[in-house]
């Protein structure tokens, strides 16, 4: 087939809905303009060509949680070393969450503040969700309507000091949010945990002197993840608002969801590579870079949470990247120290390590849970995909010759993560974004001028009430 192509993808393994095959990838304008098995251009003088030969090309990783501290926190990760570090782990787009940024994203003119930071600092694309707090329910609209992807709320305490930071929706909040997103037709995200039961046994736990790994984890039981899961299905019930479960960590309150989805509530869940890939027992041995709400489980949990992913119950996997400076997770006191994962920058690579290396689950499955089943819910229409009319977002991974992570690898701002020093047996070589090579591992770090993401503003009425997982 012959085009007016400006680049071609050619010879990999490309990762399509349905088959993975060996084809070449028309792109025009940003645009994949054609999928086939051989393409050749009529203006060959013009035409960029990328081999991927002996590789496999997969959709960009749509990353839709992650913590980038903009406004107001500039000692912490930012758009530009956090997209940078999405870029070299195959992301093409990300929706920044709510949590530290001063302030949070939950008026419309945090959210001006918000967009301002990113623009011209991000290598990849992006979405920007915003927040449901007490107290803010009268800016729902002015944000649904500016094009926010959709709303977060904790149900349980998210920590932080001062007066503006981001806090939990106490239940009038929470009900009465719910009920004004499902008049917009929004999406509300969910912290599902429950601040009564974490509250007590968190103070007991510390009256008692007791602050290692284990207590920590034992302060944050799946009992509380359960609670709050059921309660606010019970709220959607009442509402008829969208849920979707961040950063879900136990096979139970899978199970607690998918059943909510059978009896036809639209709602859907993530989890998270570290609850795939690190145990409770593991925790101990890294320590606080290992923290995180909710706390690492079991191995039985972890297994069963790959059980889930192989029977379509979880919709999608995300990194819930959530980062900080390397002295606030230095504490003996594992209640003191910061709780947050850094690992946007590996999701795409441990997935492919621990769930097609390892155990035999499809590339399209994967390419589904990071890239399609995100964009799909949250209006991203053009990305997810490899397909014609899609956005030419492209993540090209080398499997069989491996690497070990280090620190000087990582693109955060603080180069600390779980995962330094693991073995992995694939890596991402090149990420393309709308047809634009933005990380090739052959080349150097990428400059200011290689900024190429755009906001993608969700346009109001584009919520999706019949989502399905791909």
């Amino acid at each position: 087939m012959h085009g007016p192509f400006d680049l071609i993808v050619h010879g990999g393994h490309v990762v399509m809905p349905d088959r993975v095959a060996c084809m070449d990838i028309g792109i025009q304008g940003g645009t994949i303009i054609a999928v086939a098995e051989t393409l050749s251009s009529s203006m060959d003088s013009a035409c960029q060509k990328i081999s991927a030969e002996g590789k496999y090309v997969l959709p960009g990783a749509v990353d839709a949680h992650v913590h980038f501290n903009e406004p107001g926190l500039g000692a912490w990760e930012g758009f530009a070393t956090g997209s940078a570090a999405l870029a070299k782990g195959g992301c093409t787009a990300y929706i920044d969450m709510p949590l530290n940024g001063r302030p949070p994203t939950v008026t419309h003119d945090a959210l001006k503040l918000k967009l301002l930071a990113a623009q011209g600092s991000s290598f990849v694309d992006y979405a920007l969700w915003g927040g449901l707090v007490p107290g803010n329910l009268h800016q729902l609209r002015s944000l649904h309507e500016a094009g926010v992807a959709g709303f977060k709320a904790f149900m349980s305490d998210p920590g932080g000091e001062g007066e503006d930071i981001f806090r939990e929706a106490d239940d009038w909040t929470l009900y009465e949010g719910m009920r004004i997103i499902a008049e917009l037709g929004g999406v509300l995200a969910l912290h599902a945990e429950s601040e009564p039961l974490v509250a007590r046994l968190t103070e007991q736990s510390r009256q008692s002197g007791k602050h290692s790994a284990m207590d920590y984890a034992a302060s944050r039981p799946i009992v509380a993840e359960l609670e709050a899961v059921h309660r606010a299905i019970f709220y959607a019930e009442q509402t008829g608002c969208a849920l979707h479960f961040v950063h879900i960590s136990s096979p139970q309150a899978v199970e607690a969801i998918d059943q909510a989805k059978r009896q036809g509530l639209d709602v859907t869940v993530e989890t998270c590579p570290h609850y795939l890939v690190l145990t409770a027992e593991e925790m101990e041995m890294l320590g606080p870079l290992a923290k995180c709400a909710p706390p690492l489980r079991s191995s039985a949990e972890l297994q069963g949470l790959w059980e889930a992913i192989a029977a379509g119950k979880i919709d999608f996997i995300a990194s819930d990247h959530s980062p900080c400076p390397l002295e606030m997770k230095a504490a003996a006191n594992w209640f003191d120290a910061w709780g947050g994962i850094s690992g946007a920058q590996s999701t795409m690579e441990l997935m492919i390590a621990e769930g097609y290396v390892k155990r035999g689950i499809g590339l399209n499955v994967l390419a589904a849970l990071l890239s399609a089943n995100p964009a799909k819910r949250f209006g991203l229409a053009r990305k997810g995909v490899i397909g014609v009319g899609y956005d030419a977002d492209l993540a090209i991974v080398e499997i069989g010759q491996g690497y070990t992570l280090s620190a000087d690898q990582l693109r955060y701002r603080h180069p600390h993560s779980p995962y330094i020093g693991r073995a992995f047996p694939c890596r991402v070589t090149s990420t393309i974004l709308r047809g634009h090579l933005i990380y090739d591992a052959d080349l150097t770090r990428p400059t200011a001028s290689a900024c190429l993401g755009r906001w993608i503003p969700k346009q109001s009425g584009m919520s999706d009430g019949s989502y399905r997982s791909v």
